[in-house]
């Protein structure tokens, strides 16, 4: 099938050729009919699909006709993440470019003056993160009443990411007459039940299982002990000559200490993460698809929807606590047709999460040694406890005490008085520059700042950032106590400064 026979405008089909498409995608051949129609839609797609254009492409010629009002936006798109959100804001540009119609993004990290001078003109679409939305809306300067095109994309993020309140709040706001399109990339019992709330006789699109992986994905699994995870990625860059990867770790410290250790050894980095200013993180992924930047350790604020063109690696450096995600982890490769290699480090401790993404991708993980570092077995009686760098096996941060000594218990592995041998099972002293190079990355972890609540969030969870408590990154400690609940499990008055885990004897009775 061509695009020229979904029954597009002129203008639209301009703007795809100009682009280079001819032939639509699975999910853009079957949605785009049911968009046109007026219906409602409950699509399944994985990212990297082509989802954008489902319902960017039909919604642009349904604006052709008709004038946004001031303050009153006539399309609503929700995206989870800044980043997300402000790649949908590009894609409309640019399919809607011989199109006359106004657009307005409205992100957190921005200063809200420009925002608010747009929406006071009067929009065609608007593209926004559920946190800043509400901001304008209860600030008094967005009425909602005029949308006539709801979008919901990633649904299934927004609902890991706790933003599932802020959308039925929104959504509440809006008038019943509408067209609502919700996407997500895989189908729970809890999307299922949004979805009913949210949509009325839909049409259901599925292109693929919600766990499909890309043929052209080559996946590589290297298992070591937790400490030696940072020796093992720097091997594997240097033989693979990788020039240019996306690192995932599963916590925002995490993230920040690995980039500052791999600049420390050679190699060009940058992180990314929720926590950065909203300039940064923009600046820094626009180098990353330049090229300027070769190594991009990320959240999984990175792992969704967003288009990195020929991505050649992906690196797990943390296995994902959910298995949903590593598919949307090693999605960010093998992109347009290209092969792509997808590589993870896991630890003994991570048995239980190497088993279910086993379980959800239907076949086991290719397994390789790792060069120059002692090659691990993945241990079940391990889960849960606590890594011998001190971290549990859910990826919790980082080796408390490791520029202060050996890590517990590693004198009984480590049998060489001159330090750890990293070349075999055979203990060697250790050469200077190896020294040099444990005390190096001791010295990251001693600059990284005192563990806080920020520290204890999970990095693919922006919901838990401290400094806005309405933004799209609404910490979830804050949202309880907007409900009268105690973040502590309701053992009364919060405890300023000590966090959920409060000490046994400060709750002893004198």
């Amino acid at each position: 099938m061509k695009f020229e026979e979904l029954g597009l405008s002129d203008e639209a089909l301009r703007a795809v050729a100009d682009i280079g498409y001819d032939v639509p995608t699975p999910i853009q051949e079957k949605a785009i009919p049911v968009v046109l129609q007026g219906r409602d839609l409950f699509g399944v797609a994985q990212t990297g699909t082509g989802k954008t254009a489902s319902f960017t492409l039909p919604m642009i010629d349904i604006l052709a006709s008709g004038q946004a009002k001031a303050r009153m936006p006539r399309t609503l798109i929700l995206e989870p993440t800044r980043e997300l959100a402000t790649q949908v804001a590009e894609n409309f540009e640019e399919y809607g470019k011989y199109h006359k119609l106004s657009l307005a993004l409205l992100i957190g990290g921005v200063r809200m003056d420009a925002q608010n001078k747009k929406v006071d003109r009067g929009v065609d679409v608007l593209i926004a993160t559920p946190g800043r939305l509400l901001d304008h809306v209860d600030n008094g300067r967005l009425m909602l009443g005029g949308i006539k095109i709801l979008v919901i994309d990633e649904a299934d993020r927004m609902l890991d990411m706790g933003f599932m309140p802020d959308v039925e709040r929104i959504v509440g706001q809006l008038p019943p007459l509408r067209q609502t399109l919700f996407f997500s990339a895989t189908m729970p019992a809890e999307i299922k039940r949004l979805a009913g709330k949210f949509l009325r006789n839909p049409r259901e699109v599925s292109v693929a299982p919600p766990a499909a992986l890309a043929d052209n994905v080559e996946q590589t699994l290297f298992v070591v002990e937790a400490e030696d995870k940072r020796v093992a990625l720097r091997n594997i860059l240097r033989d693979q000559k990788v020039e240019r990867a996306l690192i995932f770790c599963n916590r925002k410290r995490d993230v920040g200490v690995l980039a500052r250790s791999l600049k420390r050894h050679g190699f060009g980095a940058a992180e990314l993460h929720g926590d950065l200013a909203q300039s940064v993180r923009t600046e820094t992924l626009e180098r990353f698809k330049k090229g300027e930047i070769d190594l991009l350790v990320a959240s999984d604020v990175a792992a969704r929807g967003l288009d990195i063109e020929g991505l050649p690696h992906v690196f797990n450096f943390d296995v994902p606590t959910h298995a949903e995600d590593y598919i949307h982890r090693i999605g960010r490769t093998a992109r347009a047709g290209l092969s792509g290699h997808a590589i993870t480090l896991a630890a003994p401790e991570d048995s239980k999460y190497i088993a279910a993404i086993k379980a959800l991708i239907g076949k086991e993980i290719p397994r390789a040694p790792a060069p120059g570092v002692e090659e691990a077995s993945l241990d079940e009686s391990r889960a849960g406890r606590p890594r011998r760098d001190g971290r549990s096996s859910g990826g919790r941060s980082a080796r408390a005490g490791r520029g202060r000594g050996k890590a517990p218990n590693e004198g009984k592995r480590r049998q060489s008085s001159h330090g750890e041998s990293h070349g075999s099972s055979q203990s060697a002293p250790r050469a200077p520059r190896e020294i040099a190079v444990k005390q190096a990355d001791a010295s990251d972890e001693a600059r990284s700042p005192q563990r806080t609540k920020s520290d204890n969030a999970p990095a693919n969870d922006e919901a838990r950032n401290p400094r806005r408590a309405k933004s799209d990154n609404a910490p979830a400690r804050e949202q309880a106590r907007s409900r009268g609940k105690s973040p502590s499990g309701g053992r009364g008055e919060d405890v300023i400064g000590l966090g959920d885990h409060v000490p046994a004897f400060l709750l002893r009775k004198p």
